[in-house]
């Protein structure tokens, strides 16, 4: 029997930060700039309280100030905003048919990023490729600027070498990411903190952040690359799980429209259409082109996206039945255009099923796209030591 847990783990010193320093940071990122007198009045602490840790946090590089508002009666105003140079991240996807490399700034936005493809993950080449590509971004930084960066997030698929049939690859290529420690292996190519998260609920994250999703509370999230992958937001955090595997929604049982039972992942993933095309003599490897375009093999991408919109009109009810969420988003590695047709189609189908004992969700585009996973992996070391979490181990 396997005991339950009841506590977080505990976190060193430099991971700790004042509850309200959090606050009034996560508030900013959320909301953009803003007097100090408006995030007194948001967060409920006193005027001189948010003006003392205002202070702090420009000392300390993490807020900057606006130009002065002037106009309103008594006392002009300063907002104060984050400071785009007061923080940066690494983040890292390893995926099943390409990693990629990318630093970001305190505002989330992408500075310098670096890709490798290939036809499946060999360790020995991802981590030639990362610890080159950390060396590199990082000596983009001026000298001033290299001690702030937080941390690596790394956004990665479960059980990586359970896959190798799905892609082609021969099962004892794969086999050595079994007992590979992700921690140990990146300590041995930088010293700084590593924060690993699922790459699709990553993705959920770099949304959450950076994206559309700060438009509702609570929302499922579908994300389709190489195979699908999802996320759940509660509360307007993105929920983990206890073993970090919330919203693996790939697996989730639903009816093929040709009848039988499947998984969602064998309707709404890339793969799908890659073996289609591939069974139709037509090279595959432009699925993987960013920014890509896809009308050369509409033939093939039509009955793909009905598929893939039934099913993810299936996996979005099945999750309502579990949770009340108010959206549900969907996101992937593919050309905007593609995106929206998935998301029309999925928003038509979604009334035409027995919906009877619930809420029916809206249905809405994500925003980030290609860069979601690794982007999403950025923002983790930044969220778990400046931001509030209400799921992680240092929630409020």
């Amino acid at each position: 029997m396997t005991e339950a847990r009841t506590y977080s783990s505990g976190a060193s010193q430099s991971e700790l930060r004042n509850h309200n320093e959090r606050l009034i940071l996560t508030i900013l990122q959320r909301e953009g700039a803003m007097a100090g007198s408006d995030l007194a009045r948001l967060t409920g602490l006193s005027p001189q309280t948010t003006s003392v840790i205002l202070r702090k946090l420009e000392h300390d590089a993490l807020l900057a100030r606006g130009e002065t508002q002037k106009g309103r009666v008594g006392k002009p105003s300063v907002p104060m905003g984050i400071n785009p140079e007061g923080l940066f991240s690494f983040g890292v996807k390893i995926g099943r048919r390409s990693s990629e490399l990318a630093l970001i700034n305190f505002n989330g936005e992408i500075q310098d990023q670096r890709q490798l493809h290939y036809p499946f993950p060999r360790p020995e080449e991802v981590f030639g490729f990362l610890a080159q590509g950390l060396q590199e971004l990082t000596n983009t930084l001026p000298h001033g600027r290299q001690d702030r960066i937080a941390g690596i997030g790394v956004g990665m698929a479960f059980d990586i070498w359970r896959w190798h049939q799905q892609i082609g690859a021969p099962r004892a290529s794969l086999e050595s990411w079994r007992e590979l420690d992700l921690n140990a292996e990146m300590a041995r190519i930088s010293d700084l903190p590593v924060f690993s998260v699922n790459d699709a609920t990553a993705a959920c994250r770099a949304e959450h952040m950076l994206g559309g999703g700060k438009a509702w509370r609570d929302y499922v999230y579908f994300y389709i690359g190489s195979f699908l992958g999802g996320g759940i937001v509660l509360n307007n955090s993105v929920y983990e799980g206890g073993r970090g595997n919330a919203g693996a929604l790939g697996p989730l049982p639903v009816t093929r429209p040709d009848g039988p039972e499947g998984r969602l992942l064998d309707l709404a993933s890339l793969t799908i259409l890659e073996q289609d095309l591939g069974q139709n003599g037509q090279d595959p490897r432009a699925l993987w082109d960013q920014p890509g375009d896809w009308s050369e093999f509409e033939a093939q991408l039509a009955p793909w996206i009905e598929a893939c919109a039934a099913g993810l009109a299936r996996g979005a009810l099945a999750s309502c039945a579990v949770i009340d969420f108010e959206a549900v988003v969907i996101d992937g590695a593919f050309p905007e255009a593609v995106r929206r047709r998935v998301v029309e189609r999925t928003r038509s189908i979604l009334p035409s099923l027995d919906a009877r004992g619930l809420i029916l969700p809206e249905v809405a585009e994500g925003q980030i796209g290609a860069d979601a996973r690794v982007l999403g992996a950025a923002t983790k070391p930044i969220i778990a030591q400046y931001f509030l979490d209400n799921h992680a181990g240092l929630a409020a």
